[in-house]
């Protein structure tokens, strides 16, 4: 098994056994074992529910438009070609008016997949790049990562709600009817779940970020065995990293699903400065130097 398929597997292994772990906390506070119960049915709902829609909301947030496949005939052809290549059906093809350089793929499974791509990254590409690009997006199509990055999301969601249910459980007298018999022991949960309810949300976000930046190195590696050629997508990353302004539609939402970060977070560094490990760990992309030379350095 690919290195980095398994690591991403066993993050969202954890990222489940943390859940429930809140859960447990939760209801051991409360006394009340229907907590866990809730936790874990509900976030099996919200993650259904957001992997059936996560098409058409994607779509909506950056404002993309079906393609014209009279106007984009190029970009018909090479999205056929290398969905052709990954042995996918041809994905719907939208259009987003922006003269920033990105793209992003979503869709609940191959057979309902999206891929957009901006007007900027149509300019500023030229084939073989334009190439690169759409073999990563159609890589995350491939790689099942719609899946990976529904149930990632929605888990990140569902702590911060659950962590503010206990919050104002806590603030409004949620635990007035606690037996005084076992105060001290109650008061250490009591103590764990407050330091829980905030630390939670703020651990999910970075196993999210984690799995996001695993599956980015992933749609990489698997875009340059589609197309047997490395440098189209690292020339891509180049001059997409050499653009300097975020995306009009940029939103902490959809942020993962794009090629490179639409916020631009690790652009404006100075030439040659290295990127701070704190920045790192709260970012939804690997530095684009580090994804370049990963391929740079691969093999076909």
């Amino acid at each position: 098994m690919n290195k980095n398929i398994f690591k991403t597997w066993m993050l969202m292994a954890g990222f489940f056994v943390f859940v429930i772990f809140v859960g447990f906390v939760f209801a051991q506070v409360f006394h009340n074992p229907g907590i866990l119960y809730f936790a874990v049915i509900l976030s099996l709902i919200m993650n259904a529910a957001s992997y059936r829609f996560s098409d058409k909301i994607a779509l909506a947030v950056s404002g993309a438009k079906p393609a014209d496949k009279k106007q984009y005939p190029a970009l018909y052809e090479i999205v056929a070609r290398v969905a052709g290549l990954a042995e996918i059906p041809m994905p719907r093809v939208y259009i987003i008016s922006d003269a920033s350089p990105n793209a992003f793929a979503t869709g609940r499974n191959p057979k309902n997949a999206v891929v957009a791509v901006t007007t900027g990254l149509m300019e500023k590409l030229d084939r073989s790049e334009l190439e690169g690009v759409l073999s990563h997006e159609l890589s995350h199509i491939g790689n099942r990562d719609m899946l990976v990055s529904t149930v990632a999301v929605v888990l990140v969601g569902f702590i911060a709600i659950l962590s503010d249910i206990f919050m104002r459980s806590m603030l409004f007298g949620g635990m007035r009817n606690r037996d005084n018999n076992d105060s001290r022991a109650g008061g250490i949960m009591i103590i764990v779940g407050i330091a829980l309810s905030i630390l939670a949300p703020i651990i999910a976000s970075l196993i999210h970020l984690a799995i996001s930046r695993r599956r980015e190195f992933l749609a990489d590696n698997s875009g340059a065995l589609l197309t047997r050629y490395p440098e189209g997508l690292a020339g891509a990353l180049e001059k997409i990293s050499a653009y300097s302004r975020p995306m009009k539609t940029a939103s902490n939402a959809t942020a993962h699903l794009f090629l490179e970060n639409p916020f631009g977070a690790d652009r404006n560094k100075s030439a040659g400065q290295q990127i701070p490990w704190l920045v790192k760990i709260f970012s939804t992309h690997p530095p684009v130097e580090e994804r370049i030379a990963a391929l740079k350095r691969f093999r076909v």
